[in-house]
């Protein structure tokens, strides 16, 4: 329950109190607690991607399926779908980088690294 808390606030996957993002669209470069490197190698967040793809296409659906539930006309279920999505985008941004590092985290921690390195 402690690792899904920290998931949700976007904490460090390691320390679980450490904030990965700086701003709402930048993220610290390492953990400020810990000093674990979020960005682990080139390339590493293309697995975020596939987190991403997994969140929006669902929500999409979701959203564009209760509307027409709902009784809205089928163009402006996808209109209104769509909209929705762009403002949701920023938000599955954050929250699939941090889903990919707490996933890989719990795979293959980084033990090698020193805390506090």
């Amino acid at each position: 329950m402690r690792r899904l808390g920290a998931l949700l606030a976007l904490r460090c996957p390691r320390c679980l109190s450490g904030e990965i993002w700086r701003r709402f669209l930048s993220m610290n470069d390492a953990c400020p607690v810990c000093g674990l490197v979020f960005e682990r190698e080139p390339g590493y967040f293309a697995g975020a991607m596939v987190v991403s793809y997994a969140i929006a296409v669902p929500t999409f659906g979701l959203i564009v399926v209760a509307l027409i539930v709902a009784g809205v006309d089928a163009v402006v279920a996808l209109v209104v779908g769509g909209a929705a999505y762009l403002v949701l985008v920023p938000f599955i941004f954050r929250y699939s980088r941090a889903i990919w590092l707490h996933l890989d985290w719990l795979i293959d921690p980084d033990r090698g690294s020193p805390v506090g390195k």
